[in-house]
Order: C-alpha cells, then sequence, then structure tokens
C-alpha cells in the first residue's frame, strides 16, 4: 500500500488547521470590537461604542456555536475567549460609561466603573471553575455580555433621545452598580441553552420571532435593545423572589402536615 501523496497530506493539514482557527478568529473579532469600544469611547464617539459592544455579543455567541459544529472545542480557545470577553465585556463598558457619564462624579465615578470592571473579571472566573457543576439551564449571576449590553443600550438609547450623560450621571451611576453587583450575586438567569433549535415549534413562534428581528430591532435598535435586556435583568429578580415564594410554601406545607 502507498503512502498518501504529500500534497494531499499538506493540504488535509491545513484544512484541519483552518476549522481549528475558525471560532478563534469569531474570537479575535470579538476582541478587536471592544478593543475598537475602547477607542471611539477616547475619542468621544459613544455611540460607536455601543454599537461595538453589540456586535462583540454577537461575535461572541457565534464563536462557541461555530467551534461545537465543527468540533473544536479546546482548552485554548475557552481560555482565549474569557479574556475577550473580559475586555468586550468587562473594560470595555466600563470605560465608555465612565466617559460617557460617570467622569465628571470624580472618584464616585471611577469606583462605580471599577467595581463593574471587578464584578465582570470574578464573574468570568467563576464560570470557568464551575462549568462542569453548574446547571446548564441558568446561570449564576447576570452573564457578562448581558451587563456590557444593559450599560451599552443605555448610553445608544440616551444618545438617541439626545440627553447626555452628564443630566443623567447618577442613573448612569445606579445602573453600572447594578449591573456589576448582579453578576456576582446568585440571582439565577434562564441561559436558553436547553432550547432545541431541531425540534418543530408553532407557526406562531417564528411568526413572532421574525416579527422582533426584522421589525422591532431594525425600527429602533437602542430603544428595543435597551428594553430587551433590561427586562432580562430584572427577569432574574422576578425568578429568585418566585422561588423564594414556592420555598415557603413547601416549608408551610410540610410543617402543617406534621403531627401535633
Amino acid at each position: 500500500m502507498h503512502d498518501p501523496h504529500p500534497r494531499y497530506m499538506l493540504k488535509s493539514k491545513l484544512r484541519r488547521r483552518g476549522i481549528y482557527l475558525l471560532p478563534n478568529l469569531f474570537t479575535t473579532a470579538a476582541l478587536f470590537a471592544g478593543f475598537y469600544a475602547i477607542v471611539q469611547a477616547m475619542n468621544g464617539r459613544f455611540e460607536h461604542s455601543a454599537v461595538s459592544i453589540f456586535i462583540a455579543m454577537v461575535l461572541d455567541g457565534l464563536d462557541g456555536r461555530v467551534a461545537r459544529l465543527t468540533h473544536t472545542q479546546s482548552e485554548f480557545g475557552a481560555e482565549y475567549d474569557s479574556l475577550s470577553d473580559m475586555v468586550s465585556f468587562g473594560a470595555a463598558p466600563a470605560l465608555v460609561i465612565y466617559e460617557w457619564a460617570l467622569k465628571g462624579m470624580g472618584k464616585w465615578g471611577w469606583i462605580a466603573a471599577f467595581i463593574y470592571c471587578v464584578c465582570a473579571a470574578l464573574r468570568l472566573a467563576r464560570f470557568n471553575t464551575n462549568i462542569e457543576v453548574a446547571d446548564k439551564r441558568f446561570f449564576q449571576g447576570l452573564p457578562s455580555p448581558a451587563a456590557a449590553a444593559l450599560i451599552a443600550g443605555l448610553v445608544w438609547v440616551m444618545l438617541d433621545f439626545e440627553i447626555s450623560g452628564e443630566d443623567i450621571r447618577w442613573l448612569a451611576w445606579c445602573i453600572t452598580l447594578f449591573a456589576g453587583l448582579t453578576m456576582v450575586s446568585n440571582i439565577p438567569y434562564y441561559s436558553g441553552k436547553t432550547i432545541n433549535l431541531r425540534k418543530s415549534v408553532p407557526f406562531i413562534t417564528v411568526l413572532l420571532l421574525a416579527l422582533f428581528f426584522f421589525v422591532l430591532i431594525p425600527s429602533q435598535p437602542p430603544v428595543v435593545l435597551f428594553c430587551l435586556f433590561f427586562l432580562y435583568a430584572l427577569s432574574g429578580y422576578v425568578m429568585w423572589i418566585l422561588r423564594r415564594i414556592k420555598k415557603k410554601r413547601t416549608s408551610e406545607a410540610q410543617e402543617a402536615g406534621e403531627p401535633s
């Protein structure tokens, strides 16, 4: 039996290497979007910064899916993705909101921005260490991309209504702290990982999704995206309250059922 042709082996090796690099190219693009957001914030182009953070979100969601589809998951890719997330969803939103609204608040401004940044780092570190034992249905704490979208959405929607950061600096300060501290909380957030895209869904569901992505978002992107992620940030607290109520009722029912 003859050995494979050297040229064929080289092409096969390059093909495998290209597939392996594909998810990391998406991660690099997300990292670039986060870096671009910081640069634009330094130049006072805050709308560009906000849009770049949302683009980083989309790219961050694609890299993992591409890796799974091409069976190219690796420990290197996971670590690289976390470092990219720290820039795009940790440092970038903190610096954007600081430059836009918090800069004139002195130490109160940079302290809030730093708290958000360090909470994003802690959130990512906790996620990486608990990835094997965590419930796949829920995130523990607000995911860092959603927290970044909340900050970027606030900046974008206020710019759309021609409201300056100086006018709402205390609101920006509160939302920055809310997003940061919620990331490191134990509040549960639905992950959406249990959704099976191969499973048939009702036509009305497809129609509503189509209307949302192709009508609502294009019509008013800043308003729709900010409201979407603000409601998602609140959904975890609603879920936490409902769980507490259910747990309390169960405990009371058990105590009532015990013989005296």
